[in-house]
């Protein structure tokens, strides 16, 4: 017999944030201002880093750049810089960036994908320094790559320009070294001993820094020199916190999310917005937001089967496990040492039999006055489902908005949930 749930709204949030209209002027001013023309002569070879993260207009920013290079007359091809996703192979991780629309064809220049690294140089820890190799014996390295808060990694530097040097273009060998080396020694500490290697025998000439808004939009793009990239980062990394998006509520009993996957974070889902951070399956007092069960209903397109972060949740259905390539998702839960974030949740046969099941695990609260939050994905976050338990916070904010309710959970002939964007919306 169906357990009652409660009613639900939809909710739009409104961020305050700002947005990019010109990104390909915007990526040209950026990099006109470190007169590259000056250190790359003509004729020379350029690596520019793409990595795996789903990063808005990546494709536009990236082709911007390469003409931008084609411009000063060097010699651009792309590396594709990100550890051991795309199952740790160079086909894996062309297609990863070919499903963002990066292929030589779209970019006119080469993709030189290889899993192979050149030993730079070995810290003070004793650890080796691995450097992607097309990379290494290019003339000069270009670092893209998003700055945003790490899922779990702590400190001024989190996920951005460093990570890219070091996990992306560090490849399998690398990222998982660096992994290791964290259970040992502080993140701050392998970064700045990796770093200063990479910077002084690497031949980086440049960063391009983005930095997202609430929305998933490309809000800040800058062109770092190398000497400034560890303060650039930092003070970059506390305007992407600022705009990290949210979830609309601090105290959520459960958390219903369409789709977890690589594109959308490395741990599937941002265990920065949903409260997991610090620690897999219960918020800490170091998280903004605490939610007691989670139930996760698919895995996207784009992250090729890697269900990295599925462990995060308690709860899911038996369809998103049978999509799961356990292979590709082994290696990557085990690169990043981080295994449990490949358990897996308790599995249903329908997103109904789930949902009831993880209400029974909420403490006293009875389902139908149970605080309950449905979301697309950690990105998309503008418009969400929540349960009438809710009601009263909303009407006493500002920054939400009712578009839609009070109606029924809805669920197929299949008793499977409709997707938050496919929810009523009056």
């Amino acid at each position: 017999m169906n357990i009652i749930l409660p009613k639900f709204y939809r909710v739009r949030q409104n961020f305050p944030s700002s947005r990019i209209e010109n990104v390909a002027e915007t990526v040209r001013e950026e990099l006109a201002k470190l007169n590259l023309e000056k250190t790359v002569k003509p004729g020379e070879s350029v690596a520019i880093t793409v990595g795996s993260r789903g990063i808005s207009n990546i494709a536009l920013i990236i082709k911007t750049t390469v003409d931008f290079l084609k411009s000063i007359e060097a010699v651009p091809f792309i590396v594709p810089a990100m550890g051991s996703h795309g199952g740790g192979t160079a086909d894996g991780q062309t297609e990863v960036i070919s499903s963002y629309g990066i292929t030589a064809e779209t970019m006119g220049v080469e993709i030189r994908s290889s899993m192979e690294t050149v030993i730079v140089d070995t810290t003070s820890h004793g650890i080796p320094v691995h450097f992607d190799r097309h990379a290494y014996e290019a003339d000069h390295v270009l670092i893209c790559g998003r700055v945003k808060p790490h899922t779990r990694f702590v400190g001024d530097i989190e996920s951005g320009l460093h990570k890219m040097m070091l996990i992306g273009l560090g490849k399998h060998e690398g990222a998982k070294i660096y992994h290791r080396a964290i259970e040992d020694i502080s993140f701050e500490e392998i970064i700045n001993a990796v770093a200063k290697s990479i910077l002084q025998k690497c031949s980086v000439v440049a960063g391009l820094a983005i930095v997202e808004n609430s929305y998933d939009q490309t809000a800040l793009i800058e062109a770092v020199p190398p000497d400034q990239f560890y303060e650039r980062e930092k003070a970059l990394l506390n305007i992407a916190r600022d705009w990290l998006p949210r979830l609309p509520f601090p105290q959520t009993d459960l958390l219903i999310v369409d789709r977890i996957g690589k594109n959308i974070s490395g741990s599937g889902m941002d265990a920065c917005v949903i409260g997991r951070k610090f620690n897999d399956h219960a918020a800490t007092e170091r998280d903004h937001v605490s939610v007691k069960r989670i139930m996760i209903r698919g895995l996207t397109e784009e992250t090729h089967g890697n269900a990295c972060g599925i462990g995060l949740a308690e709860f899911t259905n038996e369809r998103t496990v049978a999509s799961v390539d356990w292979k590709i998702t082994r290696i990557n839960a085990n690169t990043g040492s981080h295994p449990t974030a490949a358990m897996v949740p308790l599995a249903y046969p329908t997103d109904r039999e789930a949902i009831e099941a993880a209400l029974q695990t909420i403490g006293l609260v009875s389902p139908e006055a149970s605080r309950i939050v449905q979301i697309f994905d950690t990105l998309e976050l503008s418009e969400v489902i929540v349960s009438e338990t809710y009601l009263e916070d909303i009407n006493s904010r500002n920054d939400l908005e009712i578009i839609a309710g009070p109606f029924e959970l809805a669920f197929d002939a299949e008793q499977n949930l409709t997707p938050v964007f496919e929810a009523p919306r009056h």
